[in-house]
């Protein structure tokens, strides 16, 4: 078995596992054996790995320093491990666990601290994008405690300013991957109207009334037929982006894009019992990752909302409250607000903090790089 230095992070909404390039396979192509064992996949509660059974804590950060004349600090591959499949899916980004990459380079040496704030620049190996996170530290370091709450984690921590910089055309190279602010989708329980915009990551917006489904729906709502449909809405978009035929798009592109239900602000009462009156938000959104209903919403599914709602004839634009600088999303577990002064940069308020840190164990071999300890 290889011995090799992990540390567990949770970031935003997620959890995951981050580690050093340099002690990933050093072959590209046992990069998914090799997570997919780091994890316990494939298997449904991966009990014999690090993985949570869960889709938002199934998920792997790597991370390379930068040479020093590159304009950022550190590289970011992102990894979405799928739980029941052989399958690690990284052609798209996660904006929560991007919250834990500032952190994670800061207490890893990998950058220089400035105080009270280190600004990090990220860059996105998944998306080729820059993101810059703002960390507060103090004696020299990370700072986790603090004021700030966000939606779907308990408790309150240190605030981390994430700012996605240019994050149109993040997988697709397109804004609009179509070419068109709406499309119409053929599935085999009729046409479904959507529009399909890729910023951050690439999503597919339908209205929730065109399933028949309240924007306030919660996910153990659900029913497994109205997942089937979801399903087979994402699977025709992600043909229409080239990712993949319709009929092998669960498999080959379960992550990317992903599938958004919208509706027009309406009271509604969250996960955690807090009750949100109309003048609360400017949209519903209830997104879907790796097939499965969010129990929040994904940061890069806030920022690609977003732009879409500033993008003329889009159904979230058509929808949404018309706010300037701001949008307050509404999702099961709260309402995340972004601001913008344009689309060029988009910032979301995180937490993130280290959990756990030590050695992973993997039961194949592999041809790893270093596996060096990690920094003390």
């Amino acid at each position: 078995m290889n011995k090799i230095p992990v540390v567990y992070m949770r970031g935003g909404t997620s959890k995951g596992v981050f580690l050093h390039e340099r002690d990933m396979p050093a072959e590209r192509k046992d990069w998914t054996p090799f997570l997919l064992d780091l994890m316990g996949s494939p298997d449904k509660r991966q009990i014999d790995g690090l993985g949570g059974a869960n889709s938002l804590t199934s998920k792997a950060a790597i991370i390379r320093k930068a040479e020093q004349e590159e304009n950022f600090d550190v590289y970011y591959t992102f990894a979405q491990v799928s739980i029941t499949d052989e399958t690690v899916d990284m052609k798209g980004n996660c904006g929560n666990i991007s919250s834990a990459v500032g952190p994670f380079a800061i207490q890893e040496g990998l950058v220089a601290i400035t105080e009270p704030v280190t600004t990090v620049r990220i860059w996105n190996t998944n998306t080729q994008k820059l993101i810059v996170a703002e960390v507060a530290v103090m004696d020299g370091e990370v700072q986790t405690l603090g004021s700030t709450s966000i939606p779907g984690v308990p408790g309150y921590g240190s605030e981390i300013a994430l700012t996605f910089c240019n994050a149109e055309g993040s997988v697709t190279g397109e804004l609009l991957p179509t070419g068109n602010s709406t499309d119409v989708l053929d599935t085999s329980f009729g046409t479904i109207a959507c529009s399909i915009v890729d910023a951050a990551n690439p999503l597919v917006f339908i209205e929730a009334a065109s399933l028949g489904l309240e924007e306030t729906i919660m996910p153990a709502t659900f029913t497994e037929a109205k997942l089937q449909q979801c399903e087979e809405i994402r699977a025709a978009a992600a043909e229409h982006c080239g990712f993949a035929k319709r009929d092998q798009a669960t498999k080959l592109s379960p992550a990317v894009p992903k599938l958004a239900l919208i509706g027009k602000p309406k009271e509604y009462t969250d996960m955690n019992d807090n009750f949100y009156s109309v003048q609360d938000m400017d949209i519903h959104v209830r997104m879907l990752s790796m097939q499965k209903p969010h129990e929040a919403l994904a940061i890069t599914g806030a920022i690609c909302t977003t732009a879409a709602c500033a993008i003329p004839g889009t159904l979230p634009q058509k929808i949404a409250r018309k706010t300037a600088g701001s949008l307050r999303i509404a999702h099961p577990s709260g309402i995340t607000e972004t601001a913008y002064a344009n689309l060029t940069e988009i910032k979301v308020i995180r937490t993130a903090r280290r959990i756990m840190e030590g050695n992973a164990y993997v039961k194949h071999n592999y041809n790893i790089r270093e596996a060096t300890p990690l920094k003390k």
